[in-house]
């Protein structure tokens, strides 16, 4: 063979040999498997503003060899295009999988909600849930401009959440999702309950409020129309609605102690000035005490018609409560409550 035919084959084979290692290289760093966890998937949360070393430092529990993804993602162009979000990576992904996976399959969360006194509470409980501060869905609620679009008020702004368990992305913001909320409670109020609404003669809101009084009177949702009946009598004949829940709710605001906690009610309590004490001011508070659940929304719609205008806790069955035509009847049970409530030694 001439010393020609030698330099080709060598380069030939040189060649190949730089094909092999370029190929198991690309292989080894795009394509090999590159995860390190147990489970069939690991939910990775990228926060908003997250650049890429915030990226590598969530996601280097989750792979074997994060100096290769490092690397692959820089020459994806990952690095400098970082998105926010929930992904999921999925065992034995390769690292070119991963990074396609946490920069377009951004994979929406389920949150839920549910019996909240007060927006604050509301907004500390999607922080936990959702990538903001409970501040920034403070801000997005109390919204002058996002107030006046929808014809809400501080005080019922609480009405426009809807006990559920909804669908969002991690990272949607504090006003887009508000929005979201206005759509759902739309919804919520469809042809059905709007009509019902209008049968009793009071707005959303004030059937929101009254709900969330029949929700802090009773946990049995069997019961619940029976108990908005009550207070239904009381409106249609121009009687205090005297809702103990209220008088517990201006407590704690007049004490701005919502951690509270109050299972008997005093005389003393009950000349608390505050327009949510019911006992004191007519009519329907000007918002929610609380979340009602859904159920106790349908009660308000759906009461039961009924000639009963008071009712007092049922030491015999306990969670269900006597209910009573007359104060006479009523006060007759009411002897019977507050002497158990003594012998239990409940005395705040």
């Amino acid at each position: 063979m001439s010393n020609l035919k030698k330099i080709i084959v060598l380069i030939l084979l040189g060649g190949l040999m730089v094909m092999a290692a370029f190929s198991y290289f690309v292989y080894s760093n795009v394509f090999s498997p590159n995860t390190f966890f147990q489970n069939n998937e690991a939910h990775i949360y990228i926060p908003r503003a997250s650049n890429f070393s915030d990226v590598l430092e969530e996601i280097a529990p989750l792979l074997e060899d994060i100096k290769s993804f490092e690397m692959v993602a820089r020459k994806k162009g990952y690095s400098s295009n970082v998105k926010s979000g929930h992904f999921i990576i999925r065992k034995g992904m390769n690292n070119n999988q991963i990074i396609n996976s946490i920069r377009i399959k951004n994979i929406p969360v389920k949150i839920k909600f549910n019996n909240q006194e007060r927006i604050e509470n509301l907004a500390g409980s999607l922080s936990r849930q959702l990538d903001a501060d409970s501040l920034s869905f403070l801000k997005a609620v109390f919204n002058d401009a996002f107030l006046k679009e929808n014809n809400i008020t501080k005080e019922t702004a609480l009405c426009i959440f809807i006990p559920n368990t909804y669908e969002v992305y991690w990272d949607i913001t504090p006003e887009d999702f508000v929005k979201k909320m206005v759509e759902e409670s739309n919804k919520f109020w469809n042809e059905d309950r709007l009509a019902l609404s209008q049968k009793i003669n009071l707005s959303k809101s004030q059937i929101i409020s009254l709900a969330a009084i029949v929700q802090k009177e009773t946990i049995k949702i069997d019961e619940r129309p029976r108990v908005a009946g009550v207070y239904i009598n009381r409106i249609k004949k121009g009687m205090l609605l005297q809702a103990d829940p209220t008088v517990i709710y201006s407590k704690k605001l007049k004490e701005n102690n919502f951690d509270l906690q109050i299972k008997r009610v005093l005389y003393e309590d009950l000349v608390i000035d505050s327009p949510y004490n019911t006992y004191k001011y007519p009519g329907i508070p000007p918002g929610p005490i609380t979340m009602p659940d859904i159920s106790s929304i349908d009660a308000v719609l759906n009461y039961e018609t009924h000639n009963y205008y008071f009712f007092v806790a049922d030491v015999s069955n306990f969670g269900y409560h006597k209910f009573a035509k007359s104060l006479t009847q009523h006060n007759r049970y009411k002897k019977e409550y507050t002497r158990w409530v003594s012998q239990q030694k409940i005395y705040r």
